[in-house]
C-alpha cells in the first residue's frame, strides 16, 4: 500500500468553460437586475428564489444520504439536511413571501456575521494581533449592530438585492477572465 501526500496527489480542476457559463450567466443576471424594468426584474428575482428553493430541496437529500455514506457528525448532517428540506420546500410553496422575506433575512444574518467576527477580531488583538485587527473588530461590531438594529428598515432588503446584483455583475466578469486565463 503506498502512501500518498496532498501535495503529490493529482486534483481534477474544473473544467474552463463550466466557469466560461457562470459567468456569463451572473453577468446576465447582474445586468438584468440593475438595469432592466421593473417587471422584468421582479420575474427574474422570483425565478432566483425558486432555484434557491430547489437548491436548499436537493442539498438537504443530498446531506440526508450522504449521512448514511459517511457517519462522522450524522447528528450535524441529519439537521442540516432536515433544516434545509423544510427550508426549500417553504420557498417553493410560499414563493411571494419567501422573496420578501429573503433580502431582510441576509441584512440579519450579515449583521449576526459582523458581531461574531468583531468578536474574533477583538480577540485576537488582545491575543497580540496588533492593533488593525482591533480597529476591524469594533468597525465590524458596529457594523453588525447598525445591520441588525435596522434590518426591519424599508429599503434594507432592497439594498441587498442591488449590492448581490452588482456583486453578480462584477464576479461574473472576474469569471469570465478566469475562464479564458485557465483555457
Amino acid at each position: 500500500m503506498t502512501a500518498t501526500t496532498a501535495t503529490a496527489m493529482q486534483t481534477r480542476q474544473r473544467p474552463w468553460w463550466l466557469t466560461l457559463i457562470g459567468g456569463i450567466l451572473a453577468v446576465c443576471v447582474g445586468a438584468i437586475m440593475l438595469w432592466a424594468g421593473l417587471a422584468t426584474k421582479v420575474q427574474t428575482y422570483l425565478i432566483l428564489v425558486q432555484i434557491l428553493g430547489i437548491y436548499w430541496l436537493i442539498q438537504g437529500i443530498f446531506d440526508i444520504v450522504y449521512m448514511f455514506i459517511d457517519h462522522t457528525a450524522w447528528g450535524w448532517k441529519l439537521f442540516m439536511g432536515l433544516v434545509s428540506i423544510i427550508a426549500g420546500g417553504y420557498i417553493l410553496t410560499n414563493p411571494i413571501i419567501s422573496a420578501v422575506a429573503l433580502p431582510k433575512i441576509f441584512v440579519l444574518v450579515l449583521g449576526i456575521w459582523g458581531l461574531i467576527e468583531g468578536f474574533v477580531l477583538l480577540m485576537m488583538a488582545f491575543q497580540g494581533g496588533g492593533w488593525g485587527a482591533g480597529i476591524l473588530g469594533v468597525l465590524s461590531i458596529i457594523f453588525g449592530i447598525i445591520l441588525i438594529g435596522n434590518y426591519t428598515a424599508p429599503g434594507m432588503g432592497l439594498s441587498m438585492i442591488w449590492i448581490g446584483s452588482i456583486f453578480a455583475l462584477v464576479g461574473g466578469i472576474f469569471m469570465i477572465v478566469r475562464a479564458f486565463q485557465e483555457r
